[in-house]
């Protein structure tokens, strides 16, 4: 069985002249993810690998909850192929994933984290908002052949 976690970036700010990679998160943005990361503590339990997107809001998302949740940082990856906002590199990424872990979370962008969730999951998701996230039970054992996975949401 195999758990994946879709956790869209929290609120990232557009008031200077970065390129996309590079805008960092909102204060509203930060403590969003410090109050998702904390109602959702039992959904993020036992953790083996976090995948994030190198944009700085993704990997601040990421670190910021890795911290709440007390999941060690070594477990943060940067993973190129999840600054996508085209479901089917989210997918490639998903199947390429190392059978040796079962409870994934990846930190990345929409639309691409909404088109995936509702290819993966068993429940229509509209739109993932920042900060919110969809949490996958499957009953495959090899992440190459995930489908109809159990969805469950966690919107802010």
């Amino acid at each position: 069985m195999k758990e994946l976690i879709l956790l869209r970036h929290a609120k990232s700010s557009w008031d200077n002249d970065l390129d996309d990679r590079n805008r960092p998160l909102t204060e509203k943005g930060v403590n969003r993810i410090i109050n998702i990361s904390k109602a959702s503590r039992n959904f993020f339990l036992d953790i083996d690998i976090i995948y994030s997107s190198p944009a700085i809001r993704a990997l601040s998302t990421a670190i910021i909850a890795s911290s709440i949740l007390e999941i060690n940082f070594s477990k943060i990856n940067i993973i190129e192929n999840l600054y996508s906002f085209n479901s089917q590199h989210i997918l490639n990424f998903i199947s390429s994933i190392d059978n040796k872990f079962n409870r994934v979370l990846c930190v990345g962008h929409n639309p691409a984290f909404t088109e995936a969730s509702n290819i993966l999951g068993n429940k229509e998701l509209i739109h993932l908002p920042t900060a919110g996230w969809v949490k996958f039970k499957f009953n495959q054992s090899n992440w190459k052949d995930l489908k109809n996975g159990e969805s469950i949401f966690g919107l802010p």
